[in-house]
């Protein structure tokens, strides 16, 4: 069973997973309420006034909203998905017989090494082999995503190659879906990680910075 804390939970999959793949947001949902009966679904985004009671705790999937629910609103607190399940004794991992990737961690949790090494003990129960970039951790730096809006897009573009370059393998665990748009135009291969907890491929749909952040505003403003 998976070992948790007592006290009032909600789970939040997050925009970005349940516009890339709802269906894996639902398993995880029942999964979690084998350990937690009664656990309720979150759906109104991190953007957002979340409207819950002064001491919920919000298990998230999105590192964007592990930040936003911890910062901005004092009736909340957060736990990684990644933590739950890194302290499952039944969740069936699947082995990946020790395939090297690299990872790219996610720049909302940079200073989160809670989530970092929950994520790690994630990879190394799956047999995966990681080798890690020099710029990882605390000393992570953003895939790109986050100059939009901010350089000409074809700069932003420029970013995600650079980042992506960095990487010292093809295969590239990440955890925010924006990141697998990014390592996907760098040329890399994603592999993200509700992906690989349930053996799935990681697929980029859409991936241009513009298109993407048009998609997930308007499931934001919706949420």
């Amino acid at each position: 069973m998976l070992k948790g804390i007592t006290m009032k939970r909600v789970f939040s999959a997050g925009c970005a997973l349940l516009i890339y793949r709802p269906e894996l947001a639902a398993r995880l949902l029942k999964l979690l309420q084998t350990e937690f009966p009664g656990l309720e679904e979150h759906s109104i985004c991190c953007h957002h006034d979340p409207q819950l009671p002064t001491g919920t705790d919000v298990i998230n999937v999105c590192a964007g909203c592990d930040r936003r629910f911890r910062e901005l609103y004092e009736t909340t607190t957060t736990t990684a998905l990644w933590e739950i399940l890194a302290r499952s004794d039944s969740f069936p991992f699947p082995d990946y017989q020790g395939r090297k990737m690299a990872i790219l961690d996610a720049c909302p949790t940079r200073d989160q090494p809670r989530v970092h090494n929950a994520v790690r003990s994630l990879l190394k129960r799956m047999n995966i082999s990681l080798i890690e970039p020099e710029n990882s951790g605390t000393k992570s730096t953003c895939c790109g995503d986050s100059f939009l809006g901010k350089l000409p897009i074809d700069q932003v573009k420029e970013q995600m190659r650079k980042r992506a370059a960095e990487m010292p393998e093809e295969d590239v665990v990440v955890y925010c879906v924006s990141c697998i748009k990014a390592m996907h135009i760098g040329g890399k291969k994603p592999r993200y990680l509700v992906d690989l907890l349930f053996a799935e491929e990681t697929t980029a749909d859409t991936f241009e910075p513009e298109a993407w952040h048009a998609e997930l505003d308007a499931f934001i403003a919706a949420h």
